[in-house]
């Protein structure tokens, strides 16, 4: 048996790695990113039934799924948000502080997906 990480308080428990699982816990922690991950969800099934590929539909739940960890986790959320607007407080992609606050938004979103896929 596995033990995961104590990241401190966690709003609900990881979901399922199901759409369904997925959209009830972003619908409970976050519901008003639903309507872009319906958006996300039907970008995703045109490009797979475009090129025959459902490996667009496992990227869409896999990239939800590290959202709603993100969510979920105080720690990972707070960390995203102060990066995000870290990035909109610069004005041009050159500025150190955005390199600095792109890659921390990556490294939250790294961490998210390795807690899902794990």
């Amino acid at each position: 048996m596995t033990t995961q990480p104590d990241h401190g308080h966690e709003l609900i428990p990881r979901p399922e790695s199901t759409p369904d699982a997925v959209r009830v816990a972003l619908a409970r922690i976050a519901p008003h990113r639903l309507s872009e991950m319906e958006q996300h969800k039907e970008q995703a099934l045109a490009a797979a039934l475009q090129d025959g590929k459902i490996g667009h539909l496992r990227h869409w739940l896999a990239y939800w799924q590290a959202q709603v960890e993100i969510e979920r986790r105080p720690d990972l959320h707070s960390r995203y948000q102060a990066a995000l607007a870290a990035v909109h407080a610069t004005s041009r992609r050159d500025d150190p502080a955005f390199r600095t606050a792109t890659t921390e938004l990556r490294a939250v979103e790294a961490e998210a997906q390795q807690a899902v896929a794990g």
